[in-house]
């Protein structure tokens, strides 16, 4: 899973977003791979929300991107563990944890918590993701 977002970790959050994987459909078999697909779609949904709270342009821009990732990450990954829950495969660990022992969960043991760029890749062009509204007030 992709860690929480920080102050540590925003500067490449925002600017290394292009160097960060995507998985369009193409890049999996045709049937199959249900568990990897939905993981993908996460990843995906998430990459695409991050680059809209990037792009905010507010008088505290700094503290409103880290609440917007913040936002997006959570929301991300919630809407993963409903897909989840949605089949009748083996739930995701983190998932199955409810609260902050959610989040604390998908926030460790993690593959790039500096949210660096993969050298040589360039992500594809990916839809924008829909469903995704900043909240301000709840910063």
């Amino acid at each position: 899973p992709p860690a929480r977002p920080t102050t540590l970790n925003l500067p490449a959050i925002c600017s290394q977003g292009q160097g960060r994987p995507r998985y369009p459909e193409s890049f999996f078999p045709r049937s199959g791979a249900g568990h990897f697909r939905r993981r993908a779609k996460a990843i995906n949904r998430l990459e695409s929300w991050y680059a809209h709270c990037c792009c905010l342009d507010t008088e505290d821009r700094d503290a409103a991107v880290l609440c917007c990732t913040r936002q997006a990450w959570k929301q991300a990954l919630g809407q993963f563990c409903i897909e989840e829950f949605g089949t009748m495969t083996a739930h995701y660990e983190c998932c199955r944890k409810q609260g902050d022992e959610r989040w604390t969960c998908f926030d460790s043991e993690l593959p790039n918590p500096d949210y660096l760029a993969t050298p040589g890749y360039i992500a594809p062009t990916m839809p924008v993701e829909p469903d995704f509204a900043f909240d301000p007030i709840a910063c």
